[in-house]
């Protein structure tokens, strides 16, 4: 409990995929009387787990069109991963925390949403990383999800006494400070603030065990969060955007030069190897990711031209025509723990198979943009 200026905070540390969290909230809300129960929710999640829809109400094509895919795929991860768990231990993740809300509504106790919004954290996350390390950050996750441990007494009782997620932000944390300081240390800071600015004399927070002593340093300082500039999307570095156009521009460039010292039609061959290397190797990937037809042909004509501008990629393109010809089914997300953690589940899950069309297609334009862009350069010298 944290008292401050004749307030009371009860901080419920809790693990997500605890049946012993579960009855700990209902215990001390009933004991405690509140005149609040606070949540690590924000309204979009609570809405998902209280409706028990999660993602199935995603339209994918909007998340494609809105440059969020990368975003989204990272989401699911960790959900995947978290739910993994929680199938082992018998118990849904974040039942405590819906056990919460019912609790407090069947007393009549008004309930605060608390946590970040889920987008930004994500978006936030994202982009405090190098490409390098998000593609690092995908591949470490990637293997734990893939990796079949056996759940021992010990380690069931060592899962039901900690925050889960916040125990694995803090182990990739290690590897990545930039995602530990969005994903812990900003949400303690977050959550901390909108606890303190809620309602009530007495409160109790139902939170994550990982965030329990970072939000009782959030409520003890005499300075507040600055909860404005931790909902904020950062703007793309202009560096960023000047190589983004700079390649693009020096492709040009280059094939002009060619035409000026060579003629017209060397600079048409060297246009004509580049379209032909970058379209193919991506439709190769798109191919590898066992697309539509239509998708992998989307890929070979998108390729080329996208690569001349920093605005859409090649892999949005192909995940849309993927999610548009083949959208996922319904029963597709409810088996999404399954098929994740399995190499096989990729090809045969249709959501799934829409992120290896994203990112195969991806990788096959960039590895075609740099032979194309090699052939270039060697002509021009």
């Amino acid at each position: 409990m944290v008292a401050l200026e004749g307030r009371e905070f009860i901080l419920v540390g809790t693990a997500h995929i605890s049946r012993e969290s579960v009855d700990l909230v209902r215990r001390v809300i009933e004991r405690e009387e509140p005149d609040c129960v606070c949540i690590e929710l924000d309204s979009r999640r609570y809405q998902a787990l209280s409706q028990q829809r999660r993602f199935e109400s995603l339209d994918l094509k909007q998340v494609i069109r809105s440059g969020q895919l990368a975003t989204l795929m990272f989401n699911l991860l960790l959900a995947a991963y978290q739910r993994h768990l929680g199938l082992e231990l018998g118990i849904e993740p974040g039942s405590e925390l819906l056990e919460a809300a019912r609790t407090a509504e069947e007393r009549g106790i008004p309930v605060a949403l608390c946590d970040r919004d889920i987008r930004v954290t994500l978006r936030r996350a994202w982009r405090s990383l190098s490409w390098f390390r998000k593609l690092l950050l995908l591949s470490s996750l990637l293997e734990v999800l893939f990796e079949k441990p056996e759940l021992t007494e010990e380690d069931l009782r060592e899962l039901r006494q900690q925050d889960v997620m916040t125990k694995l932000m803090q182990e990739l944390g290690e590897a990545f400070p930039g995602l530990k300081t969005v994903l812990i240390d900003e949400r303690d800071a977050f959550l901390g603030e909108r606890i303190k600015r809620t309602p009530g004399q007495r409160l109790v927070a139902v939170v994550g065990a990982g965030h329990v002593e970072g939000i009782r340093r959030a409520l003890t300082l005499g300075r507040g969060a600055d909860l404005e500039a931790l909902d904020t999307i950062p703007p793309v570095s202009p560096i960023w955007k000047w190589v983004g156009w700079g390649i693009p521009a020096l492709i040009l460039g280059s094939l002009v030069l060619i035409g000026v010292r060579q003629g017209a039609s060397a600079a048409g061959a060297s246009l004509l190897f580049w379209i032909l290397a970058s379209g193919t190797a991506s439709a190769v990937g798109a191919a590898l990711a066992l697309a539509h037809p239509a998708t992998i042909a989307a890929a070979f004509l998108a390729a080329p031209i996208t690569a001349l501008s920093p605005l859409i990629g090649v892999g949005h393109v192909t995940a849309f025509v993927q999610a548009y010809l083949k959208p996922p089914l319904v029963s597709e997300f409810k088996e999404l723990s399954r098929d994740v953690g399995s190499l096989g589940g990729w090809w045969r899950s249709r959501l799934l198979r829409i992120f290896l069309v994203f990112l195969l297609s991806t990788f096959g334009g960039i590895l075609g943009n740099w032979v194309g862009g090699a052939e270039i350069v060697s002509n021009l010298f």
